[in-house]
């Protein structure tokens, strides 16, 4: 399963990437991945370790992440598995003249992907990973 979804952000690529970087002060403004902390590491580099609540249906669960790839202002890759699926998200930046495209992609597999298909958690996701990217928007779009 594969969840796709982009942004166009009115904000350099400077200031999108400060604010999808710097993860100590994602809960003023980060919606979706609630009650993030570090669980090894010191800021969002290749290796980090972090936890976060994400709410796919009725209960919150803990997701706990390890940053595969980073390159600043570019992409970061990080994966992670819950509950018998694996899921790799991956965050593409590209400049364009005026404004900067924020893509994610998330990718899923595992024994219980067809449960979660049953019970309706990929529109969920969709909808959370739309609710992320405009909430970045928001954010870097307000420090202009």
């Amino acid at each position: 399963m594969i969840i796709s979804t982009s942004i166009n952000i009115n904000a350099p690529i400077d200031t999108v990437w400060e604010v999808f970087s710097d993860i100590h002060n994602w809960q003023e403004w980060n919606p979706v991945c609630r009650e993030c902390r570090l669980e090894q590491g010191d800021a969002m580099a290749c290796g980090t370790c972090f936890s976060f609540e994400l709410n796919p249906l009725i209960l919150s669960i803990r997701i706990k992440a390890v940053i595969e790839q980073f390159e600043p202002v570019k992409k970061v890759v990080w994966s992670g598995s819950r509950l018998g699926i694996h899921a790799t998200h991956i965050f593409t930046f590209k400049e364009k003249e005026s404004y900067v495209v924020l893509k994610s992609e998330e990718f899923f597999s595992g024994p219980l992907l067809f449960l979660a298909r049953l019970i309706g958690i990929p529109s969920r996701l969709h909808q959370l990973s739309n609710r992320l990217l405009e909430s970045i928007k928001q954010q870097a779009e307000s420090r202009r």
